[in-house]
């Protein structure tokens, strides 16, 4: 980095973002360890998400922060322990769950009208989860790298198609060694 020039946030977000990607994609994180780098990472930048979308790196900060959420109280609600002596924290855990995926999801169609739907593939993939398998949509920014979207809200499912970029095919998923991957 130039002398004089300060990264930003969303400078360290992108920046720390790409990093843990690489190092899953080496193999030097696991799924579960990479979910939690992630939430960590988030809870760091101590950046709220933002009520407006008026620009892309808004919309995805967003997207990454209620994702990281849910993803990271998914473990949490997994831990047997936890379960076996706190059944009612689980409940609430599994709560914040379900919030934070609906903020993701309104997240998405946030970001998806700022773009006015515009270089945006949609399609289901293929998952290895009975749960997920066709339900879970990709939604690829072509404009940007590495920028994939995922949900299972028929809501969004139902807009990419009036706005006419949903594919209704399965295919592998982009990032499938991620997806398909258990934690």
């Amino acid at each position: 980095m130039a002398v004089g020039i300060r990264k930003t946030t969303f400078d360290e977000f992108f920046d720390n973002r790409k990093a843990l990607i690489y190092k899953y994609q080496k193999g030097d994180l696991t799924k579960k360890e990479f979910i939690e780098e992630h939430y960590y990472f988030m809870t760091r930048l101590n950046l709220k998400p933002f009520q407006r979308i008026d620009s892309f790196e808004k919309g995805i900060y967003n997207y990454q922060y209620y994702n990281a959420v849910a993803k990271y109280n998914t473990l949490r609600a997994r831990d047997k322990k936890l379960i076996e002596k706190h059944p009612d924290l689980v409940r609430e855990i599994e709560n914040k769950i379900k919030y934070n995926y609906n903020k993701k999801d309104e997240s998405i169609i946030k970001l998806l009208r700022y773009l006015n739907y515009e270089e945006i593939e949609a399609y289901y993939i293929k998952s290895k989860s009975d749960y997920l398998d066709n339900r879970l949509i990709e939604i690829v920014l072509l404009d940007y790298d590495d920028v994939i979207l995922h949900t299972i809200n028929t809501g969004i499912v139902d807009e990419l198609k009036r706005e006419g970029v949903f594919e209704d095919v399965r295919k592998r998923s982009k990032i499938d060694n991620y997806v398909n991957k258990k934690y």
